[in-house]
């Protein structure tokens, strides 16, 4: 966490966790819609069951490595992407946890100490 003297750590841009992190999955609905693919037809081109890719869409299934690197194949989005989405994502979530956020708090206090 970034600290300025004078500024609490919620006024500075670096610190900020957006309201509603945007799952990778949203991008790649997107995509599908501007380059005009269906769900079941991309499914099918990269070998996964539509139901999947379906999970996949609408940020109920998190991309892995497997499936970013199936993506980059079809779509030429690179697999880095997907996987920084992702890894942002998660990032977001657990950063909107109050309890896990306290769980880390008291974690950092004790390692000051030492």
């Amino acid at each position: 966490m970034i600290t300025i003297p004078g500024k609490t750590p919620e006024m500075i841009a670096n610190n900020l966790t957006p309201e509603n992190p945007t799952h990778p999955g949203e991008v790649l609905r997107e995509e599908l819609e501007e380059r005009g693919i269906t769900q079941t037809k991309l499914a099918a081109q990269i070998g996964v069951a539509v139901s999947l890719l379906n999970e996949l869409v609408n940020g109920k299934r998190d991309f892995t490595i497997e499936y970013s690197l199936l993506l980059e194949a079809a779509l030429g989005i690179d697999a880095d992407f997907w996987m920084n989405m992702q890894m942002a994502y998660n990032k977001n979530k657990a950063k909107r946890n109050s309890s896990f956020m306290s769980r880390l708090e008291q974690i950092r206090k004790i390692a000051a100490v030492l």
